[in-house]
């Protein structure tokens, strides 16, 4: 209900166009749910989670749909795939939308509002989204221009980007260079946030934990990189030993740019509270700065 609630609110707040015709809008949402809280191991467990949470995407859809048909208004909800989510990568919001949201929208909207299969196959596509979160996907590892790839090869949309970056470090083989970073990320690990650490092992394997404080203990000679699931500010690139994805942010934008598949962007960075204090600045300061940086990139 609240995010029903939300999209009544955004629907009535946005303007209309220069002609006179509503301009769309999106509800960004979370990934299901997260999936630790589940015996995600047990393919009956995940079934029932994936079944019960697209049955929640699938009333709001209704509710979309009914909106439209009132006010002409094409309003999307933009599912936002995260570490640890039930939906983390975008191979898995592809899995979902066409092994369950697809089947299960179908028989629903063709009984509830007397549509077509097609007509019901367009509507889902138009109303769910997904949410290109940068940082969520840097910290996946994913590439953008494959990603975009991947969403138009099945048909569907990006409703919206959250510009955002995540930080990231490569540990070399020498013993004091590695454990300056695992030292340097230390510096990051605070109660507030979950910061979800996804490490890339010296076989290529990916190896997820669920915060800093698992990643750090776990930390070994086998791990050849770390992403870590902290909004840093997007205007800083180097963090001393650490880096931050903030070349994804270039490539999704240059990417944007040379064709345009959404035109709602968000900034996103929340943890100016919980920064190193050498890294926290004014507030306002701040967040003028990442706006200038998107607008100049």
């Amino acid at each position: 209900e609240n995010t029903k609630r939300q999209i009544r609110l955004l629907s009535e707040l946005l303007p209309v166009d220069e002609l006179g015709n509503p301009s769309k809008g999106g509800i960004s949402t979370s990934p299901l749910s997260y999936r630790r809280w589940f015996d995600w191991e047990l393919p009956a467990a995940r079934d029932h989670i994936f079944s019960q949470t697209t049955q929640n995407v699938l009333d709001v859809v209704a509710e979309l749909i009914r909106l439209r048909q009132r006010t002409d208004r094409l309003m999307h909800l933009d599912l936002e795939p995260e570490p640890d989510g039930v939906i983390e990568t975008t191979d898995e919001f592809i899995t979902w939308f066409t092994e369950y949201l697809l089947p299960m929208g179908l028989e629903q909207l063709t009984a509830e509002f007397g549509m077509t299969d097609e007509e019901a196959e367009t509507a889902i596509v138009e109303h769910v989204r997904l949410c290109y979160d940068v940082c969520h996907v840097a910290v996946g590892y994913e590439r953008p221009a494959e990603v975009l790839a991947k969403l138009k090869n099945y048909g569907l949309r990006v409703g919206k980007i959250q510009v955002s970056a995540a930080l990231k470090a490569e540990f070399s083989d020498a013993a004091d260079q590695r454990e300056a970073v695992r030292q340097a990320f230390a510096q990051f690990n605070e109660p507030t946030y979950l910061h979800q650490v996804v490490a890339r092992m010296a076989t290529g394997e990916l190896v997820r934990y669920p915060d800093l404080t698992d990643a750090l203990a776990a930390f070994d000679a086998n791990h050849a990189e770390w992403r870590a699931h902290f909004h840093v500010p997007i205007f800083v690139k180097e963090y001393g030993v650490l880096q931050s994805t903030q070349d994804d942010i270039r490539e999704v934008l240059n990417l944007l740019r040379d064709s345009p598949f959404t035109n709602q962007l968000e900034v996103e960075t929340y943890t100016w509270d919980v920064l190193p204090d050498d890294l926290k600045l004014d507030l306002v300061d701040s967040i003028e700065r990442e706006l200038t940086w998107v607008l100049t990139v």
